[in-house]
C-alpha cells in the first residue's frame, strides 16, 4: 500500500554552470606557455614540504605537463584515444588495453574492460567517460558477451585464458614456471605481445633485467602508443636500481593515459625518493630553492636527464645475456655525475650501447613528432627479438612484417543470431540494456520492475542493494553497439513497439493510471510515499513518459475506487536506498471516471476533466461575489482561532492560506483557498467527495459555508 507522507520542501537542483567561452585549444596554449614557471613555483612548494611528507599531486601535474609539451602531444586523454598501430579491430575490444576483450567486464559507468585491465588495478578512471573506478571492486565477466566472445573468437578467448594463467604464476612469485610456459606459448603463437609482457615480467622476477628490457622495446616497436608497456619497461629499470630513468618511463606511460594508476604512484613514490631531505641535504629545511642541489641546475625534466642518457649502461666486459645483473651507472637522477664523465669517450660508447637496449624515450627537437606517427625508432637500426627473447638486427629498409594483426574483424553471418541478444525477463531483444554487477544483462525497464519487488538478481539471486541504493543504471554501450550494428532491423522494429507502449502510457484521458490512496484537491500539496511495486512502477512510468501526471482518488468497495477525483503533477521524486521514494506532487484537474481497467497491477481508467460553470448574468454575479466574500472571511476567523498546536501543524503540511482572487472565475476550478480549505477541515471524505465533484462554485461555496458553521459552534462551546 502506498500511504500520504507528511509534506516537507524539497529544492531543485541547482542549474548547470554555463560553460567557457574559451576554446580548448586556446586554453592548453595558455597553460604551455605557463607551464615552466608553474613547474618551478610547484617543485618549490614540494621541496620545501617534503620535510612534512610526500610530494603533492601539484608538482606531478605540471611534471607531466612539461613532459606532454616536450613531446608534442595535447593531452594525455586524447593522446590515449587514439588508435595505435597493433591494436584490435574488432568488434569486441577492451575499452583500456584496446586489445580483445578477454573476460568482459562492464562497469557501473556501462563501458566494458578486460578484466585484466580491471583486476590489476591499471586504472583509477574510466577512459571513456571519466568515471571514477572503485579499486578492488569485484570484477564478474558479462556473462552475455562472454558468451559472445567464446561463440565468435573461441582462439581469442583461449589466448585470454592463457594469460590470466601466467597472471597467477606471477602473482604467486613462480617466475621459473612463468618464464616456461610463456616461451612455450610464445612458440605457438609468436604473434601474441602480452605473452612478451608477461615473458619480460618473468624475466625482471628471475633478475634478468637486460632480456626483460628487449622483450619490452620489442612490444614498444609494435605498439608505440601503449600505455602499460611503458610502465612495465619503467618497473624494470626500477628495479634494477635506474630510478631516474625509470621515472621518465612512468612520465611517458602518464602522457599517453593520465589516469593509469599504477604509473602515478610509482611517480609519487620516485619523487619522495629522489627529493627526500635526506637526498638532497639538511639545507632544504632552510631554503629550497637556495639549495646547491637545485640552484644550479634547471628543473624541467628532462633537461638535466638528457645530459646523461645511460639508462642501462653496461660495462665492455660484461655479457649481456643470462642471469647477471645490469649495473647502475651514475647519472641518473638518483646520484652525482660529473662533467668530465660525462665528456669521457668511454661513456660516449656506453651510452651508444644504450640506445639499442633500453630505447631511450627522451625525444629531442627533431624527434618529437616520431611518437605521434606512431613509430619508435631504437636507434640507427632497428631491433628485432627472436622468440627466446634475444635481439637480432636487420638492415636499414627491410620491412618487418606487423604479427600483432588479431584474428578477428568480422563475424560471418550464420554465427549471428538474436536469441543471443534477448533478455531473460521479457523474452524480447534488449532494449537499454544494463548489466548488474554480478554479470547479468537485462533490459533497463525489466530490471527495475524485479528490483520494485527484491533487491535481488532475477538469475543468480545475489543481493543488488548497494546497486539499487546508488541507482546508476547506465546502459552497456557494447552491446547496445553490437545490436546496433548486426541486428538494426530487428532493433527498429523493437523502438518502434516501446514507443507504442510509451504512447499508451502517456495518454491523459484514456487508460490513465490511477493511484487509489487518499483525497487530493487542485492547488493542494499532496505528499507520498510509494513504497508497493505497483505503484514504483507506475510513478516511474509517469517520470519516464514526460506526463509526470497521474490521478488520485479515494478506495470504493464496490468499484474499486470513487467516480471523482483530482489529477496530481509531479514535482519532485527522492528516491530511498531501498527503492521507496517521498513524491512530491501537486493538484491539478478534477475528473470524472468514465471506464475502469487495470494495468501491470495498478488502477486506470477513461476520464472526462471538470470545469466550473461560470455566472454570466450581472446580479447573479454580484451576489456570488458577496457570498464569496462572507465565506472567506469565515474561514479566516475559523482558521485564527484554532489553537496554535493544530495551526501549526496545518501551516506545516499544506502551507499558508492563499489570498482571496478578485477574478473569483479565472481559474476553471474556482478560487485556490476553498481547496485549501477542503483540505485541512477534518470532514469524512465522502462529504468531501461531493464537494470535489460540483461544478457550481455557488453550490461549494455554501457546502463550505455550512460546514464552517459547524465547527464554529464548537469553537464557541
Amino acid at each position: 500500500m502506498a500511504s500520504s507522507a507528511p509534506h516537507g520542501s524539497s529544492g531543485a537542483l541547482p542549474p548547470e554552470p554555463g560553460g567557457s567561452g574559451r576554446a580548448a585549444g586556446q586554453e592548453e596554449k595558455e597553460k604551455g606557455e605557463a607551464a615552466p614557471a608553474r613547474l618551478k613555483e610547484a617543485a618549490g612548494a614540494s621541496l620545501a614540504s617534503l620535510c612534512l611528507g610526500p610530494p603533492g599531486g601539484r608538482l606531478l601535474e605540471c611534471l607531466l605537463l612539461n613532459y606532454r609539451l616536450r613531446l608534442g602531444l595535447a593531452r594525455g586523454r586524447a593522446a590515449a584515444a587514439a588508435e595505435g598501430s597493433g591494436a584490435a579491430e574488432g568488434p569486441l575490444r577492451c575499452c583500456g588495453c584496446r586489445r580483445f576483450l578477454g573476460e568482459p567486464v562492464t562497469v557501473p559507468c556501462g563501458h566494458t574492460y578486460c578484466r585484466r585491465c580491471l583486476r590489476r588495478e591499471l586504472r583509477a578512471r574510466c577512459r571513456r567517460c571519466r568515471a571514477r573506478l572503485v579499486p578492488g571492486a569485484p570484477a564478474r565477466p558479462s556473462v552475455v558477451l562472454s558468451q559472445l566472445a567464446e561463440k565468435w573468437f573461441p582462439a581469442e578467448c583461449e589466448r585470454a585464458r592463457a594469460g590470466s594463467r601466467l597472471e597467477e604464476l606471477l602473482a604467486q612469485g613462480r617466475f621459473r614456471e612463468a618464464l616456461g610456459a610463456a616461451g612455450q606459448a610464445l612458440r605457438a603463437d609468436s604473434s601474441n605481445l602480452m605473452l612478451r609482457i608477461y615473458r619480460a615480467e618473468s624475466y625482471a622476477g628471475l633478475q634478468e633485467y637486460k632480456t626483460a628490457i628487449e622483450d619490452l622495446n620489442f612490444v614498444i616497436s609494435k605498439m608505440p602508443s601503449w600505455p602499460e608497456v611503458y610502465f612495465r619497461k619503467g618497473k624494470v629499470l626500477h628495479d634494477s636500481g635506474f630510478v631516474g630513468d625509470a621515472l621518465q618511463l612512468f612520465l611517458q606511460c602518464l602522457a599517453l593515459d593520465e589516469d593509469f594508476l599504477p604509473a602515478k604512484l610509482e611517480v609519487e613514490r620516485t619523487l619522495c625518493d629522489v627529493l627526500s631531505p635526506e637526498k638532497l641535504g639538511e639545507s632544504l629545511k632552510e631554503s629550497a630553492w637556495n639549495s646547491p642541489h637545485i640552484r644550479n641546475k634547471p628543473f624541467i625534466l628532462g633537461s638535466e636527464v638528457a645530459e646523461s642518457q645511460c639508462n642501462l649502461q653496461l660495462c665492455p666486459e660484461q655479457s649481456l645475456g643470462g642471469s647477471e645483473v645490469l649495473e647502475p651507472v651514475s647519472g641518473s637522477l638518483n646520484r652525482a655525475q660529473s662533467a668530465h664523465a660525462l665528456n669521457s669517450p668511454k661513456d660516449l660508447a656506453k651510452e651508444d650501447v644504450l640506445k639499442r637496449v633500453s630505447s631511450e624515450p627522451l625525444l629531442s627537437g627533431q624527434e618529437k613528432g616520431a611518437l605521434l606517427k606512431r613509430k619508435l625508432s631504437f636507434s640507427e637500426q632497428d631491433t628485432v627479438v627472436s622468440e627466446d627473447g634475444r635481439n637480432k638486427h636487420k638492415k636499414q629498409g627491410e620491412s618487418t612484417k606487423r604479427d600483432t594483426t588479431l584474428a578477428y574483424g568480422t563475424i560471418p553471418g550464420n554465427l549471428i543470431d538474436v536469441s543471443d541478444f534477448e533478455c531473460s525477463l521479457c523474452m524480447r531483444l534488449f532494449f537499454e540494456p544494463v548489466t548488474t554487477p554480478c554479470g547479468h544483462t537485462f533490459c533497463k525497464g525489466c530490471l527495475e520492475r524485479c528490483l520494485d519487488h527484491a533487491p535481488q538478481c532475477p538469475l543468480c539471486k545475489e543481493s543488488l542493494k548497494e546497486y539499487l541504493a546508488s541507482r546508476r543504471y547506465c546502459i552497456t554501450e557494447l552491446l547496445e553497439e553490437l545490436i546496433m550494428k548486426y541486428l538494426s532491423d530487428e532493433l527498429y522494429e523493437r523502438k518502434r513497439i516501446h514507443a507504442e507502449e510509451t504512447a499508451e502510457h502517456s495518454n491523459l484521458t484514456k487508460n490513465v493510471p490511477m493511484f487509489v490512496c487518499t483525497m487530493a484537491y487542485p492547488t493542494v500539496p499532496c505528499p507520498l510515499h510509494v513504497f508497493e511495486p505497483r505503484y514504483r512502477l507506475m510513478i516511474r512510468r509517469s517520470m519516464e513518459t514526460g506526463t509526470k501526471q497521474f490521478g488520485m482518488c479515494i478506495s470504493d468497495s464496490q468499484n474499486g475506487f470513487a467516480d471523482y477525483g483530482c489529477m496530481l503533477q509531479i514535482r519532485n521524486v527522492h528516491f530511498l536506498p531501498d527503492g521507496r521514494s517521498v513524491v512530491d506532487t501537486v493538484g491539478g484537474k478534477r475528473f470524472r471516471v468514465l471506464r475502469r481497467g487495470m494495468k501491470d497491477g495498478y488502477c486506470t481508467a477513461d476520464i472526462e476533466y471538470l470545469e466550473d460553470v461560470k455566472v454570466v448574468d450581472e446580479k447573479e454575479l454580484k451576489k456570488l461575489r458577496e457570498l464569496h466574500n462572507f465565506v472567506y472571511n469565515q474561514a479566516c476567523n475559523w482558521f485564527q482561532n484554532l489553537r496554535n498546536k493544530f495551526r501549526t501543524q496545518i501551516l506545516q503540511h499544506f502551507g499558508p492560506m492563499p489570498d482571496r482572487e478578485e477574478n473569483i472565475q479565472a481559474m476553471p476550478n474556482g478560487p485556490a483557498w476553498c481547496w485549501w480549505l477542503l483540505a485541512v477541515l477534518p470532514v469524512d471524505p465522502r462529504y468531501q467527495l461531493s464537494v470535489l465533484s460540483m461544478m457550481s462554485l455557488k453550490d461549494r461555496l455554501i457546502k463550505i459555508q455550512h460546514i464552517l458553521t459547524y465547527f464554529s459552534r464548537d469553537q464557541s462551546k
